[in-house]
């Protein structure tokens, strides 16, 4: 069949593994941090390492390839619509899809090289402690860097989701604000943001991140800050 040949077709496969592939990342994403986070601050310790040992496993495998497969169907999405759709880089629609390209990026690079790792070792000192050994002595430490990164990204959706929503239809045209200070300004947001969730946990600038309604504050200030950047400078 031609449509099989056209790229609008292979455009909409990596659309919509996109958008399933991104649910079910973000929506594992929000369950920790709304949702297991809290419980576990109160659960008894006997609940809370069944739980390490046998549910968070099974969410970290969702949540991982969640994030592996909305960062490989983007960047299906993003080399079609640079190389065969020829969407302008200086335009507003792209402009606004690699910036949450950009957070997005960086959320997937959590997971993998930052939450995954600590996240395993915090397992295998569960599975060492029920077996009757001794907890593996980092293992609180990485626990509690995997949990300020996941904060972290938590606070990135919803700029990220902003960007993507806003790329295609909210109606900003690109004006005579300059692009390079766009990205000097944005970038700086995103690096800080990004470099503050993985610096030693406890920082004072990391406190409006130990809550869940902090996360959320954060979360809509910076998608407050990021419309009002893109607007004054498109």
């Amino acid at each position: 069949m031609e449509l099989f040949q056209t790229t609008e077709f292979w455009h909409f496969v990596f659309r919509w593994i996109h958008f399933l592939a991104g649910i079910t990342w973000i929506g594992v994403l929000y369950y920790f941090n709304f949702v297991q986070t809290p419980f576990f601050k109160g659960a008894d310790g006997a609940v809370r390492s069944g739980m390490i040992r046998g549910l968070v496993p099974r969410a970290l495998w969702w949540f991982r390839w969640g994030a592996m497969f909305t960062f490989l169907s983007g960047l299906g999405m993003l080399t079609i619509m640079t190389s065969y759709e020829h969407l302008p880089m200086a335009g507003s629609t792209m402009t606004l899809i690699l910036t949450g390209a950009l957070m997005g990026t960086l959320m997937w690079a959590n997971v993998w090289f930052v939450i995954w790792p600590a996240q395993k070792i915090v397992i295998a000192s569960a599975e060492k402690v029920a077996a009757g050994g001794e907890a593996i002595p980092e293992a609180a430490a990485r626990g509690a860097t995997a949990g300020m990164a996941s904060r972290t990204n938590t606070l990135l959706s919803l700029p990220m989701l902003f960007c993507m929503g806003a790329a295609r239809h909210l109606p900003i045209e690109r004006g005579e604000g300059s692009l390079m200070n766009y990205w000097l300004i944005m970038g700086a947001i995103i690096a800080l943001v990004e470099i503050n969730g993985l610096i030693k946990p406890g920082a004072a600038t990391q406190k409006m991140l130990t809550s869940v309604s902090g996360v959320i504050h954060a979360g809509v200030l910076m998608t407050i800050v990021t419309f009002l950047v893109a607007f004054n400078m498109f």
